[in-house]
This record gives structure tokens, C-alpha cells and sequence, in this order.
């Protein structure tokens, strides 16, 4: 007989869980495309009994997936424990497009599929296999709730799914026997004795900050600072857009990629990251949008970019290692080359005065308080709009990866709406291309298509700018799909 166990979320990994409303759904999620491989079935579509059976052999990489949610009387604190009901099959899901799928058939499915809330009772991720595509391809959408997984972990979990080498063998799955969860008197009891060591070591620590070395004295005041202008901008609030309205429950979505050399070589010309060319090309993108909405285009728009703070020895751990800046994206400003050293130069500036960090200690403050308090702080924030849209940019890997012996041919990315924002924008670099996943409301941003070609003609007057010459970008739709007529979508198997 196992012992008892749980896990506690960080303050950070809770908030998602408090973000979360009707309208406002807090997964992540990565659509990723795959030749077929053996998985092919002689009368087409993909084997899913194999599949399942794979994902079943990897699941002990992904201890996470086998867990739910339950919550700490009184103090309602949410935690880990181990879900004794798991069944695969409720969580590998199967589904199609009516052949020959189509890119807007694909997007419409995997729009659709995100506006399903994940069910709080049982491990908080789906995973749907969808067929129809051209050439016997298929879509695999990987859907997991923002308070098990940030950017970083959920590419670490991918990983433990795929492989950097074709193969067809399917291991024998581990045995998993779920640990009972303790008494909800026994998890309070350790609440209790948790905060009251942590009220004690941070009595005994303020002492100690007059005995600081000057170095980490100025270290700190410099995080403080952070901390102070981050709060600052917050309550000031963001520019009214047309997108930054309140937000229904439904989604329309789009992708495209880019050649990753093709930005490199923008980043080389220019100075600073492969991060500036992308808050460049989405400031030059806003402001085509903008212009065509008939809206104003001197004004402050902020992005919030998340900046990893996870380590090394992090690596492979589930929950959140994140925090944040706020970019001004200067949308005013009409030369692109301009625009772009603006936001390399305040880019630059986030990194020296260490803005980042500042948001990190607003973030840990969240573990001193209960979860109740925790709902307050999160509510307040949502009323006060801090940003306009999430740019969030995730490394990935550059070397192909497979599924069983199905190659992946491309991941594009999705980033949860918060409320007030109908605009999102998440990128994932995977084999020598940088892939661009596009989210919007769907009444906010009825022309999200038309945002799509702004990116991709923003790019273009950015590598103008920076005096590059010769063939054109691959900016493309990244179609994985022929085209063709759009039908009614998806029957679920």
C-alpha cells in the first residue's frame, strides 16, 4: 500500500485556475501536423488503438497527467493528487474532417475543440488525433490547462511524447498504482504549519537585509525597482483598442510560419533578438489593423511577453517558471526601422534593470496567501487592463521529431484570452521555421484572416528596412492542407 501524498500548485500556477471564467478558458494548446507513417490505415485515416497504446508507454514520463485537482478545506488551497478513476481513453481523443480537409476546416475543428473548458474532476488535458487531411496526414491538438504547464514545460512534455529518431516499437507501459490521497484534516494541518514557518523565516530575514553586501543589497533594491515600474504601468492602464472589448466564449483561429534564417538575418542587420524582429512585425502588423479599423494609432499598446525563468535542474518539471515584461510596441511611430530600435533599445532596457524579476516577485507573493485572497488579487487585476495582447515566443526544437515513425511537419501554438483581450499571439521555432499561432474572439476579430496577411506584409517592410535583398520571405499561410471548399466540420469518432 502506497503512502499517502499530494502536491501543492504555486501561487503562480493557481492563478490560472482564478483566471479562469465562461468566457475566458485557461489552456494552452499546440496543433502539431504529422506525415502518417505506418500509423496509415489501408482505407485511410490513422490507427488510434496504436496510438493510444503508445501514449500509454509514455505516460510515466508524465507523472502530471495522471493527477487531478482537489482543494484544502477551509483555506480551499488547490492541490495534486493522484487520480485513482484515470482512463486514457477519455483523454486521447479521435476525431475528422470531412476528406479533403482543408487549413480553414483545420482551424475552425481545433477553434471549437479549445472552447470546451477542461473538466476540473479529472486530469486537466486532451489530446485529439484528427484526420482528414491531404496525403493521409493529421493534426495532433495537445490541449493542457495553464496551471500544469508554461511554454517551456509544455515543449518538455512534448519531447516525452516524441522522439528525434523514426522507430515502431511500443514499449510495454510501466504499472501505475495511484497513491491515496491523505485526510482533508491531515492537508490542513500541514497548511498551517507551512505558513507559520514561512511567516517565522521571513520575521528572521529582516535583520539580515542590513548585514547585505552591497552587491546583493543593490541587487535587491534593483528587483524592487522592477517591481515598483511594472506595478506602475499596470495601474495606468493600456491603450482602448478595437480588440480590447469583453470577450464571448468563441474563437477563430489561424497560422503561418516564417524561414527562422529569414528573421536571424533581420535580428543580424538590425541588432538585438529573433524576440524584437517578432514584437517589430506585430507592432507593423497593428498598425495596418488599426489603420483599417479606422482607429486611433497614437497610442500606448503593450504586450505582455512572458520570459522564462526556469532553470537548468527545472527542466522536465511540471507548473509555471514564468514571468513577464510589459512592451510598449510604439504603433505610432510610422518607419518600421525606427519602431523596430525602439523596442530593441526598451527590450534591452528590461533586461539590464531586470524587469522580469520584478514581475517574479509579484508572482511569489501569491505563495504567502490562501487561495481565497489569492481569487480578490486576481479579480482586481482583471479589471485593470495592464496590456493589449500576449506575445509569447517558445523555443523549440530544431531537429525533426517523430511520432513513432509519422514525422512532424510543423506546431503552431495557442494562448489562452484573457478577459478584455480578443487578440493573442504565440510562436513556436521547430526545424529551421518559425511558426506563428493566431487566436482571436470571434466577434471581436471577425477579420483575424486579414490580421494573418498584416503579419506576414509587416515582415516584409521589416526586411526592407533592414536593406535585405533577393527572394521573397517564406511568410506563407503554411498550408498544411490543400485548398478547397469549406464544409460543415468535423464528426467526432
Amino acid at each position: 500500500m502506497k503512502k499517502p501524498a499530494y502536491e501543492r500548485l504555486s501561487g503562480l500556477d493557481q492563478s490560472f485556475l482564478h483566471f479562469e471564467s465562461p468566457n475566458c478558458y485557461m489552456h494552452v494548446a499546440l496543433t502539431t501536423i504529422f506525415e502518417a507513417g505506418s500509423l496509415a490505415r489501408p482505407r485511410g485515416g490513422i490507427d488510434i488503438k496504436r496510438v493510444r497504446r503508445y501514449v500509454a508507454s509514455r505516460l510515466h514520463l508524465l507523472p502530471r497527467y495522471r493527477q487531478r485537482l482537489t482543494y484544502i478545506p477551509f483555506v480551499q488551497d488547490p492541490v495534486w493528487i493522484d487520480d485513482d478513476r484515470f482512463e486514457l481513453d477519455y483523454h486521447v481523443r479521435h476525431t475528422h474532417l470531412p476528406q479533403p480537409g482543408t487549413d480553414r476546416q483545420l482551424q475552425t475543428l481545433c477553434a471549437r475543440i479549445l472552447e470546451r473548458p477542461l473538466d476540473r474532476s479529472k486530469p486537466l488535458w486532451e489530446t485529439w488525433f484528427i484526420e482528414g487531411l491531404p496525403g493521409g496526414r493529421f493534426a495532433m491538438l495537445s490541449k493542457v490547462h495553464h496551471c500544469m504547464v508554461d511554454g517551456i514545460a509544455g515543449v518538455d512534455l512534448l519531447a516525452a511524447l516524441l522522439t528525434i529518431a523514426p522507430h515502431d516499437q511500443i514499449g510495454k507501459p510501466e504499472r501505475w498504482v495511484p497513491r491515496p490521497a491523505p485526510p482533508g484534516r491531515s492537508m490542513l494541518g500541514d497548511d498551517v504549519m507551512r505558513r507559520a514557518r514561512a511567516s517565522l523565516d521571513a520575521v528572521r530575514r529582516l535583520p539580515r537585509w542590513a548585514e547585505m553586501a552591497g552587491a546583493d543589497r543593490a541587487d535587491w533594491m534593483s528587483r524592487l525597482s522592477a517591481l515598483w515600474g511594472l506595478v506602475r504601468a499596470g495601474v495606468q492602464g493600456a491603450a482602448d483598442t478595437p480588440f480590447n472589448q469583453p470577450i464571448g466564449p468563441h474563437r477563430r483561429m489561424d497560422w503561418l510560419r516564417f524561414d527562422l534564417d529569414e528573421v536571424k538575418a533581420v535580428k543580424n542587420r538590425l541588432g538585438g533578438t529573433v524576440n524584437d524582429v517578432v514584437l517589430a512585425t506585430v507592432a507593423g502588423a497593428l498598425r495596418r489593423f488599426l489603420e483599417r479599423r479606422q482607429a486611433a494609432l497614437d497610442v500606448d499598446i503593450r504586450a505582455l511577453v512572458p520570459v522564462s525563468t526556469r532553470t537548468t535542474d527545472q527542466r522536465g518539471v511540471p507548473g509555471n517558471r514564468v514571468s513577464a515584461w510589459l512592451a510598449p510596441l510604439a504603433v505610432g511611430e510610422r518607419d518600421p526601422r525606427v519602431r523596430y530600435v525602439r523596442i530593441r533599445d526598451k527590450t534591452s532596457s528590461y533586461k539590464e534593470n531586470q524587469q522580469a524579476s520584478g514581475a517574479q516577485m509579484l508572482t511569489e507573493t501569491a505563495d504567502w496567501t490562501t487561495s481565497v485572497a489569492l481569487g480578490l488579487a486576481v479579480r482586481l487585476i482583471s479589471k485593470v487592463r495592464a496590456f493589449n495582447l500576449i506575445i509569447t515566443n517558445v523555443p523549440g526544437p530544431q531537429m525533426p521529431l517523430y511520432l513513432l515513425d509519422a514525422a512532424m511537419v510543423g506546431g503552431y501554438p495557442h494562448v489562452p484570452l484573457f478577459e478584455n483581450q480578443g487578440l493573442g499571439i504565440a510562436l513556436f521555432s521547430y526545424a529551421g521555421h518559425l511558426n506563428w499561432g493566431l487566436v482571436g474572439d470571434w466577434d471581436l476579430m471577425p477579420d483575424l484572416h486579414q490580421f494573418h496577411d498584416h503579419i506576414s506584409a509587416a515582415f516584409v517592410e521589416l526586411r526592407e528596412a533592414a536593406g535585405l535583398t533577393g527572394s521573397a520571405p517564406d511568410a506563407s499561410r503554411a498550408e498544411v492542407t490543400r485548398r478547397g471548399p469549406t464544409r460543415a466540420v468535423a464528426q467526432v469518432a
